[in-house]
């Protein structure tokens, strides 16, 4: 069995580090010069740096040489380049591979899940997974313990990734709700961009504990309306995720929130960033799915409101306090 990582940012160098403790596994990089340092110097200095890939990690930036000879091919590049690496990489993928989206997004222009992106480009409707969870990168290249989920409809393909990702540090378990999982990874994004800006703002751990519970129900509202199971948003996928997100200052997400929270704009926030903050672009895609599905999404639609209309974060509050009084349980059960 063989895996292709396909994106050597810090969470898809993770990913397939953890997959060559396992078995055969290659991973490729858009740069041919990352490609070759990785190879040559068993660490991605740009994205990961100090943390020791394995000997029996393989780089390449030839996307034919990484995909044509994959058994299965994890996508570790950000949802708003997924279609365009998924059309390049088209003519060297097998029909009977499976494909695993590592990224936690949903596409612009068309609010497709990053499953259904490449079901779309590459047909066979039914082999595509997700893998996702409470997995910060950089903890997980150290080595600390952690647990994901791996969902997908076809129970043999999930016990199969199953296999391939799990080690003796990183617990992976299965779940059917695709569509649940991967609205729980996209939505967790847009809180903890919430939760990063009641930091920057000054506020406390009680606020910060309002906002996760809260966004979780917007997050479940929404992802139920979609096709979600509701078990999911109280598991690794759903709550799991959402708590690692917006408490760790390793979150690129959260971080944006306390930088909007400071006073800073969203274009000076994002010039400085290496890496994707996903819930900055994901963040009106979401808002456009609630929309169209009828549900009330009260902190993503201020989150929204400060990213793309230059609302001052210090309204979000005033805004979200000062809505009508309501019962807990209003729209989850």
């Amino acid at each position: 069995m063989r895996v292709a990582v396909v994106g050597a940012g810090s969470w898809g160098t993770s990913v397939a580090a953890l997959a060559a403790t396992n078995t055969s596994t290659v991973l490729w990089a858009r740069n041919p010069e990352l490609a070759a340092t990785m190879a040559r110097e068993r660490v991605n200095s740009e994205y990961l740096p100090g943390c020791r890939l394995p000997d029996t990690l393989e780089f390449t930036a030839d996307l034919d040489e990484a995909c044509s000879s994959a058994d299965v091919i994890a996508l570790g590049v950000p949802s708003h380049g997924m279609r365009a690496v998924l059309e390049g990489a088209r003519p060297f993928v097998r029909s009977d591979v499976p494909v695993v989206s590592l990224a936690k997004g949903v596409e612009q222009e068309t609010l497709l899940r990053m499953s259904e992106v490449a079901t779309e480009v590459l047909g066979e409707a039914g082999r595509v997974a997700v893998l996702t969870g409470p997995n910060l990168a950089r903890e997980i290249s150290a080595g600390q313990p952690a647990a994901s989920v791996v969902a997908a409809r076809d129970r043999e393909l999930t016990e199969l990734l199953q296999q391939l990702f799990m080690t003796s540090r990183f617990r992976v378990y299965t779940n059917p709700d695709l569509v649940g999982c991967e609205i729980a990874g996209a939505l967790k994004n847009v809180f903890a961009i919430a939760a990063g800006i009641s930091a920057g703002l000054g506020y406390g751990d009680n606020t910060r504990a309002a906002l996760i519970t809260r966004g979780l129900a917007e997050l479940a509202r929404l992802g139920v309306a979609l096709g979600g199971d509701p078990l999911t948003f109280a598991g690794l996928a759903g709550m799991g995720d959402l708590v690692a997100t917006c408490t760790s200052e390793q979150s690129r997400n959260r971080t944006v929130g306390v930088e909007l929270g400071r006073g800073r704009s969203v274009a000076e926030i994002t010039t400085d960033m290496k890496m994707v903050a996903e819930g900055i672009k994901t963040t009106p895609a979401v808002l456009a799915l609630a929309e169209r599905a009828g549900v009330d999404m009260p902190i993503a639609e201020q989150v929204g409101a400060v990213i793309s209309q230059g609302r001052q974060p210090s309204e979000l509050v005033t805004a979200l306090m000062m809505r009508e009084a309501k019962s807990e349980l209003h729209g989850i059960r």
